[in-house]
């Protein structure tokens, strides 16, 4: 592939791609399904289907991140129970919620390593989306921070919010790599800002970060973990010569 930039700057997702989240998220929501139980005659998979109908709908008001999904745990007992859920039962989600928010940031594996290799090549930076106060907290709690050239924290990440963030560093589309797990968010809107990104899928992922449609074989790399990225960002480099 010619006529390819040079790579200038790096920009890192955070939860599920530097940080574990999601198995967070889905160990919560087998709780949640373990406290309605006794109130509701769902099965598991009705359930996820009701609460899911919920964030959906919460989405372009609440957002991302733990809180939202809190607030959506809740609307769902209260619609599930018919309003019947007990005040207590409220108190619990509200707990669960909380206890996500304390949760100690635990890096993926070769993180510290990868990042730290990284960072001697290239400008280096965070593009995450969720409640501000706590990526902020869990950015900070990470260890990674000091050796960053820049955070981004961000409500959505789609097209316009990455050509804004770009446009504030000044950086070149076309120098620029986004890695994350998730195609939807950290993979498509770049590729159609002209920049170059690379998957690094979790063992999980949020329904709602599935993508609308499967793109191309062949249109970025995936790797099986971070350890592989600066082989991976030193390989696209050698295109680019």
């Amino acid at each position: 592939m010619g006529g390819l930039a040079v790579i200038e700057v790096v920009a890192l997702d955070g939860d599920d791609t530097l940080w574990h989240s999601e198995q967070m998220f889905v160990d919560t929501q087998a709780r949640f399904r373990d406290l309605l139980a006794p109130h509701v005659d769902l099965d598991h998979a009705a359930l996820d289907a009701r609460l899911l109908e919920v964030e959906r709908r919460n989405l372009s008001t609440l957002g991302y991140g733990v809180k939202a999904f809190t607030l959506s745990l809740i609307e769902t007992a209260i619609e599930v129970t018919e309003g019947r859920v007990l005040g207590r039962d409220v108190q619990a989600i509200v707990d669960l919620g909380k206890a996500l928010l304390d949760h100690p940031v635990q890096l993926l594996d070769g993180v510290p390593e990868a990042v730290d290799a990284l960072t001697g090549r290239y400008r280096v930076m965070i593009i995450t989306k969720g409640d501000l106060l706590h990526q902020e907290s869990k950015v900070a709690r990470s260890g990674l921070a000091e050796d960053l050239w820049a955070v981004e924290i961000v409500s959505e990440k789609d097209a316009p919010t990455y050509e804004r963030v770009l446009r504030r560093h000044r950086i070149d589309p076309a120098s620029f790599v986004m890695v994350g797990n998730s195609v939807r968010s950290d993979v498509l809107p770049v590729l159609a800002l002209g920049g170059r990104a690379v998957h690094v899928p979790y063992h999980v992922t949020w329904e709602l970060e599935q993508p609308d449609h499967d793109p191309a074989d062949g249109d970025f790399p995936v790797l099986a973990g971070l350890t592989h990225l600066p082989a991976c960002l030193e390989a696209m480099g050698a295109e680019a010569a």
